[in-house]
């Protein structure tokens, strides 16, 4: 029963690994626990001119390649959103030849010592890839005014060296609710049963999942006023067996299909679905073919395309500081799956019906006929689209 999630861990602990023994001058991979010195030492290449002027991006005027640090609240190989802003970097690296460093930890201890370590070794562009490194840039961020910094997942207000992005997390999940209120009355599917419940299965009770899981259920319930919902949250993002666990506890209690926001503690969740015979939604990433045929859908956020975009503005000297970015269902910065694997593994048993009726909900979200429910104690204030 264990077997595929031991292979899911072991390939996520070769990916880190293969990351931290990369002999490439250009990039590199810490793990925190160990040594938090940075690659290199060199001051940071002069800023960029103003774009609309037309002059040179920093990289061009120092001679050498802009020094960029990722530093993350778990680790890679999550199969998830850590994953994805690790694509968007590789690709800048690809694109624009940048020196690229990537901090790692499962612990909160480190996170802080790691996002400073980054900043003290002089790295023009520190991002903090999850809404974990708000309070950290808050009281790091003014202390370095020459350094450039991002928050992705969350809105900083820590000073006009720091952009942000915020996604409509809420607005996805809106759509992954309603596709699973639908699902579980379709009891001619094998592992569906005559009970109208779902399940939800957070990493961590903090606000931004909050914000996941008050679209849900507004999601569900827009559907079917009397559905019932179980809400469950683990204390890490990196507990696999924690989720499988929840999971399963909410399928001994009747739920046919359970949404993971939980980063690597949602392999476990996706795990006990297929191992149960139930189904599952992904998160962050495209999850569907992780259990092809029990994973109904993901709610996707493109967070590798915000972390190119980014370090692009950096590179061509168009990064402003102290404004965000809004990524809705409107900007295609979040949605679902387009169903393929599900399609293919239930053929005719597929129910169409369920696609249309999400595209019909997407455009009424994006037309604003619906508004989406935001977590109160999920702060979104004004930002730039």
């Amino acid at each position: 029963m264990k077997k595929r999630l031991t292979a899911l861990l072991l390939t996520a602990a070769m990916a880190a690994s293969l990351a931290a023994c990369s002999g490439s001058s250009e990039t590199g991979t810490t793990t925190a626990g160990g040594s938090s010195e940075a690659a290199g030492s060199e001051a940071a290449g002069s800023e960029a001119a103003d774009a609309s002027e037309g002059e040179e991006n920093a990289a061009e005027t120092s001679g050498e390649p802009l020094k960029v640090a990722l530093v993350y609240s778990g680790f890679l190989g999550d199969q998830s959103f850590n994953d994805l802003a690790h694509a968007g970097a590789e690709k800048a690296v690809e694109d624009f030849g940048i020196e690229l460093q990537e901090l790692e930890s499962g612990e909160a201890a480190d996170w802080e010592a790691n996002f400073v370590a980054m900043a003290d070794a002089g790295y023009d562009l520190v991002i903090g890839v999850s809404t974990q490194f708000l309070d950290i840039m808050e009281r790091n961020c003014p202390n370095y005014p020459d350094t450039k910094f991002a928050l992705i997942d969350g809105v900083s207000n820590a000073g006009d060296n720091v952009v942000s992005t915020l996604f409509a997390q809420n607005e996805g999940s809106f759509l992954a609710g309603a596709a699973a209120a639908m699902f579980t009355t379709k009891t001619e599917i094998e592992g569906v049963n005559e009970e109208k419940i779902i399940g939800w299965v957070g990493g961590m009770d903090i606000p931004v999942l909050r914000d996941f899981y008050a679209g849900f259920e507004q999601g569900a319930k827009y559907i079917d006023p009397d559905i019932q919902i179980l809400q469950s949250f683990g204390s890490s993002m990196t507990d696999a067996l924690k989720g499988r666990e929840l999971a399963n506890a909410q399928i001994d209690q009747g739920a046919d299909i359970i949404m993971n926001v939980a980063n690597i503690t949602g392999l476990g969740v996706m795990e006990a679905c297929a191992d149960r015979g139930v189904y599952a939604i992904g998160v962050d990433t495209n999850q569907d073919s992780l259990y092809p045929g029990h994973i109904l859908t993901s709610m996707q956020k493109n967070v590798d395309t915000c972390t190119y975009q980014i370090i692009e503005s950096v590179v061509n000297g168009t990064f402003e500081g102290g404004t965000a970015t809004y990524m809705d269902l409107a900007h295609d910065g979040v949605g679902l799956t387009d169903f393929a694997v599900m399609k293919e593994a239930l053929g005719d048993q597929f129910p169409e019906d369920i696609v249309e009726k999400v595209e019909e909900l997407k455009e009424k979200v994006v037309s604003g006929e619906i508004v989406v429910n935001s977590y109160e104690g999920y702060e979104k204030p004004e930002i730039a689209q």
